[in-house]
């Protein structure tokens, strides 16, 4: 399934949410000669943001498909899954990842991590999780319950989905523990909102969860349920976004 992400890269880019710039500068804290690493960086959406305000930003990405696109949108990405990722004796002021970090094995990441980092710097990991308005919820669950009723993505619109980041920030808080060259993880939340047109919001639906291992004819009939539901409100909606996150800092031992 992480390798379906690279099926439709420009899409992916296109469409796919960046992260609050509150998240960015917390990190940052306006410090300049700041030196990045993006952990699974993809089209680079969270990369380019740290390279706004300043920083200098390597990429880390397995899928060559996405790592072209970074690439042409200025960033520079070594080919590797970050396990396995030599820093060749490099150090950096901060390990990010956005979205990706439950691909990664989270102890032998976070060790990997801690490799990569001077004394005090930092690790931070963050998700975007969708909190949809109660009845949008509603309409999409019923889509996907009729269309695709044994999918992840059908799961994912009947429950909580901050349930379930919450509980990806738990196993990589657990990782960073175990790896034991970091002080205590701190969680943050970031909340926001996005306003969808209803072809805003079917472009971007292949990008997520499994809809990639469905035959198109199938994804196709999905995109019409969805779209005739938000054809019902109007022709848009809100959606709410948290942000989750998690950050350690590299201790001197």
């Amino acid at each position: 399934m992480a390798e379906g992400f690279g099926a439709d890269p420009e899409r992916y880019d296109r469409t796919r949410p960046s992260y609050p710039e509150a998240l960015v500068n917390r990190i940052v804290e306006a410090r300049t000669q700041f030196d990045v690493v993006d952990v699974g960086c993809g089209t680079g959406i969270a990369s380019r943001q740290f390279q706004a305000v300043g920083c200098t930003v390597l990429g880390v990405e397995p899928d060559p498909r996405m790592a072209e696109v970074a690439r042409r949108r200025g960033l520079e990405v070594e080919a590797s899954t970050f396990e396995a990722w030599d820093p060749s004796g490099r150090t950096f002021d901060a390990v990010v990842s956005g979205q990706t970090w439950h691909w990664l094995d989270a102890v032998a990441a976070a060790a990997k991590a801690a490799q990569a980092l001077r004394p005090g710097g930092q690790l931070a990991v963050f998700w975007n999780a969708e909190i949809p308005p109660p009845e949008v919820l509603r309409a999409f669950g019923e889509t996907y319950r009729r269309l695709l009723p044994d999918s992840l993505v059908a799961r994912q619109w009947t429950t909580n989905a901050l349930d379930g980041y919450t509980m990806l920030r738990r196993n990589a808080a657990d990782g960073i523990r175990k790896a034991g060259a970091f002080g205590a993880p701190q969680e943050w939340r970031f909340d926001w909102q996005k306003s969808y047109s209803r072809d805003a919001w079917l472009d971007q639906l292949p990008t997520h969860g499994d809809h990639g291992q469905y035959p198109v004819a199938t994804v196709e009939e999905v995109q019409a349920g969805i779209g005739a539901a938000i054809d019902a409100m109007g022709g848009s909606f809100t959606m709410g976004y948290a942000t989750i996150g998690l950050n350690a800092v590299r201790t001197s031992a």
